[in-house]
């Protein structure tokens, strides 16, 4: 099995610092290609590498133009990779982990550059911004987005504080859906595979008014029966497949173009994810009950319900006129919320040892101005920005089995409340060329966050859940609750620049460099126990040199070389009270403070007229340099030698290739991938839990017809059948007492539990366009 816990209670990695010589591979990479690419010239002068445009400024540029590390992977390669979901981007863009969170299917956890959040629960904010055709995700809760509809889906790496804002500190993950022209078409596509999987997906448009008026819909109904069991459950009749696939997507879009310079995009999703809750897999026995580790690790046990609920919905309006040749104002105005009552057993085991049933409620409202200009040697975009948001939901730990041994029915911490935000933005960022080689890039954004929060907190000494029906027979006591410990208001205002300087140095070749700062909210301890006050934002600072390149039109190369400190890092610690020092208290508050520096190396090669090889790397030396907690005696106590930063393998790499065969029966397509990514940790604090390095191995090959009509893709995924560990729960303490024994945790059981990655799948997809 690929990944082991630490039995001497720390797993900490040697992390040799990134010498110069390694930072300027990158780079010297990049000026050593004309050799090679003047080889290839004579005999591929046909060959021409494609434009690939993004928004990563929020005006559409040439991937190859734009001074910031980003990876676009667009509709055709998603198509003829086989891609079904956002989390396989990760494998295409460096230094970046895109993971579905422990428990269920569709909450996301991601980090770039060793920058996210680990934490699902309201009240905190991620650190990886997620978006829509420019609509904010807030919450993680249904961010693992099924693609369905798609034009590309980019990843920005670094913050992105000035045009983007606030929790955008490690990057952000934009999904881009394409623009409706021509005329009447639909497509349908059905796809089997491993686990009874059995999906279909229709998209289509329809122009109401000729060349003016567009209705676009895309629907898909994705199911797959579970990579495991629940081998026992505590209830009866509950569905016992684990990992398991139920997931239904809507998308309506009207287009409306009443003259060619103004445009009106209305769009409406909505998914609903019935898949069943994630049981996790036991890496140690229950001392509390017979609940051996499983053969398979996609399989658990169980005592409470193993149904799940994840329902997002959104509509948006987007709203754009081009005044003139040189300005163009749009408005984005956006309503989205979600709504999953979920189940998480902590313990999996068939006894309530440690279970926890909750309802995660979120509503937000944004709506943004942008003005933009743009003429020759100056470009500039600018905007005024408003989000208000109320984050709600409660959860119950539910410790029946430690209640009874008290002599009590149950034992239920129950925990609930609201984070209520308004957050107003202004912002502008442009870019001016000083000479015909030589520009500068400066921006500035400034935000104002207002933060209410609510905490309800309070042990019940009986087994409760937050509904009536939760399972069955059970009915909620009338006026049951928990006690307003935290009822307190806070607000920041925040000033996040960018600067940078390109160089032209042909045009085939720009080199830059840049500093850019980020913040992520500053928020209250949504678990709190006592009134205690709300942590201010955490700040990212990061430093940037690049280049991209391309080498006789056959041969692309961008690269990146960063450092970036992370600090005020939000982290439970013991704190001296704001109005008595000598008072210690254990609260959030901004205790740590990380570095980072890493290379980034992307390749695009065209060999010949039908093959393209293209690779990735990237390397990352991130570590805590401070974690503070306070002493009576002592006083502040630096233990960051306790702090690992997770989910952040120290290199990642990818290489793959597309062979296309043109036949008298049409195109067959060849394409692989292999996707390493060396070891991780997978707790922050005192890790007990770390995945071994692991590699993906994925083949595919599609064909289309000669009329276009036509596509029918086989592909194999995992084809080594890895497993690897993307989540966990850690509720023990190594016992020093005892070397390689451990301490009971919370509930009084041995926890720890690991959640994994997908195995080998093989899918057969048909689909018809007419």
């Amino acid at each position: 099995m690929a990944n082991n816990y630490n039995k001497d209670a720390q797993h900490k990695f040697t992390r040799p610092a990134l010498t110069p010589s390694l930072l300027a591979l990158a780079i010297s990479t990049c000026l050593a290609a004309p050799v090679m690419a003047q080889e290839q010239a004579a005999a591929e002068a046909e060959l021409k590498l494609e434009r690939i445009e993004v928004t990563a400024r929020r005006t559409v540029e040439s991937l190859q133009e734009v001074p910031v590390a980003v990876t676009s992977i667009g509709a055709t390669d998603i198509a003829e990779r086989g891609l079904s979901s956002v989390v396989e981007v990760q494998q295409f863009s460096p230094n970046t982990t895109l993971q579905a969170s422990r428990g269920t299917n569709s909450t996301l956890t991601a980090f770039i550059r060793g920058v996210g959040q680990e934490d699902p629960l309201w009240g905190y904010e991620p650190g990886v911004g997620i978006y829509i055709d420019d609509v904010y995700v807030a919450r993680p809760q249904g961010a693992v987005l099924d693609i369905l509809n798609v034009e590309r889906i980019e990843v920005l790496r670094g913050p992105q504080g000035t045009l983007y804002g606030k929790n955008t500190i490690g990057g952000a993950l934009k999904y881009v859906t394409r623009e409706m022209t021509g005329d009447t078409e639909f497509s349908i596509s059905g796809t089997v595979g491993s686990y009874n999987q059995r999906d279909v997906k229709v998209t289509g448009q329809i122009p109401l008014i000729a060349n003016t008026l567009y209705l676009g819909v895309g629907y898909a109904n994705l199911q797959r029966d579970g990579y495991g069991q629940f081998l026992t459950s505590a209830l009866p009749g509950q569905d016992r497949e684990n990992y398991n696939k139920d997931l239904q997507a809507l998308r309506l879009t009207l287009e409306y173009r009443p003259q060619d310079n103004l445009f009106f995009r209305l769009n409406y999703d909505k998914t609903e994810d019935d898949s069943n809750a994630k049981g996790g897999f036991r890496l140690l026995p229950s001392l509390l009950t017979d609940a051996p580790v499983p053969d398979s690790v996609y399989d658990s046990y169980t005592s409470m319900p193993t149904s799940n609920k994840v329902e997002t919905d959104g509509i948006s309006l987007t709203a754009e006129w081009d005044i003139n040749d040189n300005f163009t104002l749009k408005s984005i105005t956006s309503e989205r919320t979600s709504y999953s009552p979920t189940n998480i057993d902590f313990d999996n085991t068939s006894i309530r040892i440690f279970d926890v049933p909750a309802i995660y409620d979120d509503e937000n409202f944004t709506q943004e101005l942008q003005l933009n200009y743009q003429t020759d040697g100056f470009k500039m975009v600018s905007g005024l920005y408003y989000y208000t948001a109320d984050s709600c939901g409660v959860f119950d730990a539910v410790l029946e089995v430690l209640g009874q041994s008290l002599g009590a029915p149950g034992l239920t911490r129950e925990v609930g409340g609201c984070s209520n935000t308004d957050s107003t933005a202004a912002y502008a960022q442009g870019s001016y060329d000083l000479s015909d080689k030589w520009s500068i890039t400066a921006g500035l954004r400034y935000t104002k966050d207002e933060k209410r929060a609510t905490v309800r907190n309070g042990l019940i000494f009986d087994t409760v859940y937050p509904e009536s029906g939760w399972i069955p027979g059970y009915v909620r006591p009338d006026g049951l609750t928990t006690p307003i410990v935290l009822d307190d208001k806070e607000s920041w205002n925040k000033l996040t620049p960018k600067i940078g300087v390109e160089y032209q140095h042909s045009n085939d070749m720009m080199l830059f460099a840049s500093f850019s700062q980020g913040f992520k909210s500053g928020t209250f301890n949504p678990r709190a126990t006592v009134a205690e006050p709300a942590a201010d934002p955490e700040t990212v600072n990061s430093y940037e040199i690049g280049i991209k390149s391309d080498w006789n039109d056959n041969l692309r190369l961008n690269a990146t070389l960063f450092m970036l400190e992370h600090k005020d890092r939000q982290y439970i610690s013991v704190i001296p009270d704001p109005d008595d020092a000598s008072a210690l208290n254990q609260r959030l508050g901004n205790v740590g403070r990380s570095e980072a520096t890493g290379a980034e190396l992307e390749m695009t090669w065209l060999a010949s007229r039908n093959l393209n090889i293209y690779a990735n790397i990237g390397l990352i030396d991130a570590s805590f340099e401070e974690a503070l907690t306070f002493d009576p005696v002592e006083g502040a106590v630096d233990i960051s030698d306790r702090f690992t930063i997770t989910n952040t393998p120290e290199t990642t790499a990818t290489v793959g290739f597309s062979y296309d065969m043109i036949t008298d029966f049409g195109d067959i397509i060849f394409n692989g991938n292999y996707a390493y990514r060396s070891d991780y940790d997978l707790v922050e604090l005192d890790n007990l839990l770390s995945q071994d390095a692991y590699g993906l191995l994925n083949l595919g090959v599609t064909w289309l017809s000669k009329n276009g009509q036509w596509r029918v893709g086989l592909h194999g995924k995992n084809l080594t059948d890895e497993q690897y560990l993307i989540g966990n729960y850690a509720f023990i303490a190594p016992d020093p007492a005892n070397p390689g024994e451990f301490i009971p945790g919370l509930g009084g059981d041995n926890t720890l539990i690991g959640y994994y990655g997908a195995p080998r799948e093989v899918s057969l997809t048909v689909a018809y366009r007419f």
